[in-house]
């Protein structure tokens, strides 16, 4: 910031903070600011990870450097312009980040290592000068000029980067395979088909910074020998593909984009594909289908879409994540990116935390951290000071692990052998309150629901695995339940024709392994430790607690409540629908499930 420059302020303005009303905190900064006739830049930038303290707004002085200021509301913008801005004195008691600051919300970043997200809450998303002014597109001029494409891909196969849409194939080999393919034409395709619930990663790379996944996919383009490439990426994103169309447009302009590309002879052009949101269409060759204009079906291989791809060309196909992390490849070498994370796991990954968790957001950490570090050092621990329970892994498909997993680390090889998946990199944690049965139960309904029917085992398998949930979650499960439910997932695991099919079971298979003696409770003793199925909990007044206050009849929306003020209040359970407001409200603790 120049001698004279004016103070700046940026609002986070991805879809978390928009939804938080990151927009309204922006026009109250702009009102504020010709109101007091204060001269200082406005601008916008993505996500910065810190979703749990959306509106994340920043104030950059010359004096004070830059400094967040955390659950900005409109109300909250006269005193920041006035006391910040005007007389250069922050409001302390809002910063969450800051040089010379140590918050509780410190804790978030610096266990980080940010390569993916290293752009991300710190440039706007929609001004290719603030990506060029970070180096942004020096990768790409340096193979272009300076690297054959054969060396391209073998610095990416020294940096042991593995593909992070989940499967983890080693991305340099990929390369390989698809450059050494026959074909007089050949594709990229950037996999942005994110849908698995509790996961923003892609989104919000694409939100807060595009041209990193740009630049990722020209240089793929130019190793593999490729000139076009797709961006398949679903309509449900719609902030994520206005940006991209506004990066795709700005690359074409600054010549990073179309042909002669820097005045060399690489020519190279990138279309958006827009999907419906059908989770299979993250199965590539599903995805393939679908941008020829086909259903969205998934079909065997081999052939692999590196040999007989899109149109029936060798196709490499990545997702956001990896592409993300090419250009920093690059530009540091493929020593420094490997010298991160575990023997066959290397560099980082980047996950969404959710669930009950202290500290939501977007993490991105070595590979080898633990699940401790992660949930308890980064995410703060379980909210409301709860007790950790289990954390499910890579989305719907994943896992779920249970405590005592907390201490592994984090790499393929050992998420593999827990039965989990890494998955893309959903991570959603739960604590006591949470009954796994019914937890598998959900993530199986999705599954099943996105299940595209084309093979028998996924259509019929999934479904008869969901009605044995439901029948236990109903108390109607009988003891020959749990046998058939974990033979039918493996099965089911077993015949798939794809990785839908084949991951569906993983959420029943890890919650029968780790937590059994909910099942049987469920079975057996007709009784969800959690009180969450409601099949299975009654609410009980306890006489010596109750006042009779009459506040719990006040909140019964089904007049389940029975007796008379000031005597002690019983539970009709014939009428009660096992909502938990009575319990929710109750100043004297006196209602209990069981």
């Amino acid at each position: 910031m120049g001698e004279n420059a004016a103070p700046k302020i940026v609002v986070g303005l991805g879809s978390c903070g928009i939804a938080a009303g990151a927009r309204e905190v922006l026009a109250a900064f702009e009102r504020e600011l010709k109101r007091q006739g204060v001269r200082a830049k406005l601008g916008r930038t993505g996500c910065l990870g810190l979703c749990y303290r959306e509106v994340l707004a920043d104030v950059i002085t010359k004096s004070q450097g830059r400094i967040s200021y955390g659950n900005v509301t409109p109300e909250m913008v006269p005193r920041i312009v006035e006391q910040h801005i005007i007389n250069d004195k922050p409001v302390e008691e809002w910063i969450v980040l800051g040089d010379g600051y140590t918050t509780p919300d410190t804790d978030f970043l610096t266990r980080q290592y940010r390569i993916v997200l290293r752009n991300c809450g710190r440039i706007d998303p929609e001004a290719i000068e603030e990506y060029i002014a970070r180096d942004g597109y020096q990768a790409l001029q340096k193979v272009l000029t300076e690297i054959s494409p054969e060396n391209v891909i073998l610095i990416i196969k020294e940096s042991g980067l593995r593909g992070r849409g989940g499967a983890g194939f080693p991305t340099g080999l990929k390369w390989e395979f698809t450059r050494k393919a026959k074909g007089d034409k050949k594709y990229i395709i950037c996999n942005a088909d994110e849908g698995d619930p509790g996961a923003f990663m892609d989104r919000s790379v694409l939100e807060g910074d595009p041209h990193s996944v740009l630049e990722g996919i020209l240089i793929a383009g130019y190793a593999v020998g490729a000139q076009e490439g797709f961006i398949y990426i679903r309509a449900e994103y719609p902030l994520a593909v206005k940006r991209l169309k506004i990066a795709l447009e700005q690359a074409k302009s600054h010549g990073f984009l179309g042909n002669n590309i820097l005045g060399t002879p690489f020519n190279f052009n990138i279309k958006i594909k827009e999907g419906a949101g059908a989770f299979v269409c993250g199965e590539e060759t599903a995805l393939i289908a679908s941008i020829e204009g086909r259903r969205g079906m998934p079909r065997l291989r081999p052939p692999f879409p590196a040999t007989s791809g899109l149109w029936g060309k060798p196709t490499c196909i990545n997702n956001v994540e990896t592409f993300a992390n090419i250009a920093w490849i690059i530009s540091n070498g493929a020593g420094k990116y490997s010298a991160i994370g575990t023997e066959k796991s290397k560099g980082t990954k980047v996950f969404a935390l959710t669930g009950k968790i202290k500290r939501s957001g977007l993490v991105e950490v070595p590979m080898g951290i633990t699940l401790r570090e992660i949930i308890f050092d980064i995410g703060g621990g379980i909210k409301d000071d709860g007790k950790f329970k289990a954390v499910q892994l890579g989305g719907p498909s994943g896992g779920c692990l249970s405590a005592d997993l907390l201490d592994i680390p984090i790499d393929y090889e050992t998420i593999t052998r827990t039965g989990a998946i890494m998955g893309s990199g959903g991570m959603v944690v739960a604590d006591e309150r949470t009954c796994v049965v019914d937890l598998a139960k959900f993530f199986l309904s999705f599954t099943q629901n996105e299940s595209c029917g084309e093979c028998v085992p996924c259509r019929l398998g999934t479904k008869r695995m969901l009605e044995i949930l439901i029948r236990l979650t109903q108390g109607k499960g009988e003891e020959e339940d749990l046998y058939l439910l974990r033979n039918l997932a493996r099965d089911v695991k077993v015949a798939s024709l794809c990785g839908l099919g084949q991951t569906a079971p993983n959420p029943v298979l890890t919650t029968l392994e780790y937590f059994k003696e909910e099942y049987e409770a469920h079975v057996r003793e007709r009784r969800c430790y959690a009180g969450v199925c409601t099949d299975l909990t009654v609410f009980v007044i306890k006489d010596n607690l109750c006042k009779g206050c009459g506040i719990c009849v006040k909140h019964c929306p089904v007049e389940a409540i029975v007796g008379k003020r000031k005597e002690i209040y019983h539970i009709d359970e014939s009428k009660c629908i096992k909502c938990g407001l009575c319990m929710e409200h109750c100043p004297f603790d006196a209602i209990y499930r069981a």
